[in-house]
């Protein structure tokens, strides 16, 4: 199994340079926020393994928050982020992004404070990588290769299946079943649909499965009890008082923000926001997000994080020390579908990780309320959103689901026989 990697490259900027920044970084869309897959900077449509990438600029729009603490406000520094998601290991994903892009990257990062005309890139990128806190992919293992054949796959036997209507009209499913292996089977062996093998799992990365299913899920047995006695003793007498303020965000910046949605059914999300302070609240975050990383890991692998089935990746990433966080998510839908999804389904996990911010609607035991005050709750998160500025997306009108299909209409091909109930399961997909 090829698994799948991500970086993400974050470097201050002076103030003065956000403007220019901007400017340069729109010239790389054919709509707002909407990569041109063959811009001249990067030309994110050369790297094949590249599932998803954006540049969104964290200018932080919530600083004076933590005021409501009695706290002076502190000045953060703006930073670029550059985020991807891909397959195969970061090493060989940066030879093939800097083969590509790499006078484009150089214009870019001019901007950031710390890179000069000499600056050694691939060194300057991976000092600049920051740590994934928690990460989740939808579907480890499925490469975009994969992606790519599979939909091409659907879509031949949908005109076949067009073209033979009549032929196939009233015949039983395994009937279907086998008149269209048969088909595929032509198909593959002329050559014009590619049905790659998936690559075998190396016996390093299995093993290094194998330890983080064992260690990491030890460890985190074990600091259970101490996170319940910070929930306990230190963040339930903070939760009945911790300030809410979750204001509605005016329409100029809803504005910025809308114009970047909904180009396609697939949609991007970016959002940051100051922790609340103190000590127990960044280890019971950091513990949370641990035990996201081990579930997200283990247990959520095959399209689904607990009963959600949108997201195609998500990370959440700490900034300054613990003491800000950022999230960004690749998903399918509105952002009002999305969040409503969410709320609906696993509400006490939106209030475990989020309720750490400041402002976030008043939670109980770290679990309940908070998200069910809807509209609290969209504002909070609306509010900490960032604009996009340059977001691509390999795989433009593919949702998760249909993604899931496509699978699942190969491996029943693959199947060297299937019972009634599989056939007729496997014809609906179709």
């Amino acid at each position: 199994m090829t698994s799948q990697s991500s970086l993400m490259v974050a470097a201050r900027v002076n103030r003065g340079s956000i403007g220019p920044l901007r400017a340069l970084l729109a010239t790389m869309n054919r709509a707002p926020g909407q990569a041109d897959p063959d811009n001249p900077l990067v030309p994110f449509g050369k790297l094949a393994n590249l599932h998803f990438s954006r540049f969104v600029v964290l200018d932080d729009q919530t600083l004076n928050d933590i005021t409501l603490y009695g706290l002076p406000r502190k000045e953060y520094p703006v930073y670029l982020a550059f985020l991807c998601d891909f397959d195969g290991g970061v090493a060989s994903f940066l030879n093939d992004l800097l083969d590509c892009a790499s006078p484009g990257l150089r214009q870019i990062f001019s901007l950031c404070e710390d890179f000069t005309a000499s600056t050694d890139l691939r060194r300057w990128i991976r000092r600049h990588n920051l740590p994934i806190a928690t990460s989740y992919v939808n579907w480890p293992g499925r490469t975009m290769k994969q992606v790519r054949e599979e939909a091409l796959l659907h879509q031949a036997i949908a005109a076949y299946l067009n073209a033979n209507s009549n032929q196939l009209a009233g015949q039983p499913d395994h009937q279907v079943w086998a008149q269209v292996r048969q088909f595929v089977a032509g198909e593959t062996g002329a050559g014009r649909l590619t049905l790659t093998p998936p690559a075998p799992t190396r016996p390093l990365t299995a093993l290094g499965n194998l330890f983080h299913l064992v260690g990491a899920g030890l460890l985190i047995v074990l600091l259970g009890p101490l996170v319940l006695l910070l929930v306990i003793f230190i963040i339930r007498r903070e939760e009945t008082t911790a300030p809410v303020y979750a204001p509605r965000l005016d329409l100029e910046a809803q504005q910025k923000l809308s114009v970047l949605e909904d180009h396609e059914f697939t949609n991007q999300f970016s959002a940051m926001g100051s922790l609340k302070p103190g000590l127990a609240r960044r280890w019971v975050i950091s513990y949370i997000l641990w035990l996201i990383e081990w579930t997200a890991r283990h247990l959520y692998t095959k399209g689904r994080l607990a009963r959600v089935r949108t997201i195609h990746f998500a990370r959440w990433v700490f900034l300054d020390n613990k003491r800000r966080i950022l999230f960004a998510s690749n998903y399918d839908g509105s952002l009002d579908s999305y969040m409503d999804d969410f709320i609906n389904k696993v509400g006490f996990g939106l209030n475990v990780v989020f309720s750490n911010g400041v402002g976030y609607p008043r939670t109980r035991w770290l679990l309940a309320d908070g998200a069910s005050d809807e509209q609290k709750f969209k504002y909070f998160l609306r509010r900490h959103e960032l604009p996009t500025d340059v977001w691509y997306n390999a795989r433009p009108s593919t949702t998760a689901v249909e993604l899931e299909r496509n699978s699942r209409i190969r491996r029943g091909l693959e199947a060297t026989g299937l019972s009634k109930a599989e056939a007729r399961e496997w014809v609906q997909l179709l």
